[in-house]
This record gives structure tokens, C-alpha cells and sequence, in this order.
């Protein structure tokens, strides 16, 4: 019984594992914006950016419930669920970055900070000719820039973001560079991806 038991256990997680690197196989072919690397280091890189289109909303609250009700909003906007329309590619990765002193879309003058999430729009999609967003989302073109980035693996906790932050600010400060700006979060896999094949990356813009 002991054997059955133990064996059964075996299949399940081998078909877990099997599901998490269908999932990882995937997402690794989901499309996102382009960039040039114009320096690196090893995970540090200093990155130009074509202007991109984005979709975004702020959300009020902790960032990490932030992110999952941004990532919703988005998530229904693109998949068609939240309006009429065609439905557009996912693509990576779901930015995040602070908006605490934006003014809410939807004011609780209970919850606490504010955040905005993005998603890159498909290349070749601009406001134009891209389906007209709900109340809560705005499309957006954001400039052509050049970003400081720091790529870990793992759990995007807030303090593991801040020791990221840390080291990318302390490569650019030898290298002469000034960040410009407060810093982003990229995100680009689902939760089904185990922890240690996540890719999650801190981007300071640049001056």
C-alpha cells in the first residue's frame, strides 16, 4: 500500500513538472518589445528601448495584490473580456512601477500607496488601430529611453527587489550613469513556472 501510495505521489509531481515545463516552453516563445544591449555585465545590462505602446492601469494597495488586480484589468482587456472586439496576443513581461503619488482612478482612502501595471502592446499596434480600453485602462506611448536592468531568478519578494535595486544602482553609479527615474518591475512568467526558472528584472531609466 505503502509502495502504491508513494508511487502514485511520483506520477502526480512527474505530471506537475511535466505541466510547469510545457508552460515554461511556452511563455518562452511569447513575444516582447525588442531592445539593444549597449553594455552588460553579467545579469547587469544597460538597455536602449525603441517608443513603445502600453496599456496600463493603477491600482491602489500592497504591490503584490496590486499586481494581480493590474494584471486582471489587463488581462481581461487584451483577451477581449472587458470589451468588444478582437482579442490581442499576451506578450511579456507585465511591468510594475510606483504611481503613489498619481491620482487613483478609483480613490480608497483606506488602502495603501498606489501602482501602476503594464503590458507591452504588439509590435506594430499603436492607440490608433489598437480596440478602444474600459474606463480603468489608458493606452500609452512611452519614449524611446535607455533603462539599467538586473535579471534574477526566483520569488519577486519586496525585499529581494530591493537588493536588485541595490546592486543595479551601484553598477550604474561606476559607470557614470544617473537613473532618472523611480524603479520599474518586469515580470515574465505566470505563477505555474517553478520559482528557480522565473525571470524577473529591476529597470532603473536613465538620463
Amino acid at each position: 500500500m505503502r509502495k502504491a501510495v508513494i508511487g502514485g505521489a511520483a506520477a502526480a509531481g512527474a505530471a506537475l513538472l511535466g505541466a510547469a515545463a510545457i508552460y515554461y516552453f511556452r511563455e518562452k516563445e511569447t513575444p516582447g518589445p525588442t531592445y539593444r544591449v549597449l553594455r552588460s555585465e553579467g545579469e547587469l545590462e544597460i538597455r536602449s528601448y525603441p517608443a513603445l505602446t502600453v496599456a496600463e492601469t493603477v491600482v491602489q494597495g500592497p504591490r503584490k495584490r496590486a499586481l494581480g488586480e493590474g494584471f486582471r484589468r489587463l488581462a481581461d482587456y487584451i483577451f477581449a473580456k472587458s470589451r468588444a472586439g478582437e482579442a490581442l496576443p499576451m506578450t511579456v513581461p507585465v511591468l510594475q512601477e510606483s504611481a503613489e503619488h498619481d491620482t487613483p482612478m478609483f480613490f480608497d482612502d483606506t488602502a495603501e500607496g498606489g501602482w501602476r501595471v503594464r503590458f507591452v502592446m504588439p509590435d506594430g499596434r499603436s492607440e490608433e488601430n489598437l480596440p478602444d480600453p474600459p474606463a480603468e485602462i489608458e493606452l500609452v506611448l512611452v519614449a524611446e529611453r535607455r533603462v539599467g536592468a538586473i535579471r534574477f531568478s526566483g520569488v519577486a519578494s519586496d525585499d529581494k527587489l530591493t537588493v536588485h535595486e541595490d546592486l543595479l544602482r551601484g553598477w550604474l553609479t561606476r559607470l557614470g550613469e544617473a537613473p532618472a527615474a523611480e524603479p520599474e518591475y518586469a515580470f515574465y512568467n505566470s505563477p505555474m513556472i517553478p520559482p528557480p526558472l522565473r525571470r524577473c528584472e529591476v529597470l532603473l531609466p536613465l538620463s
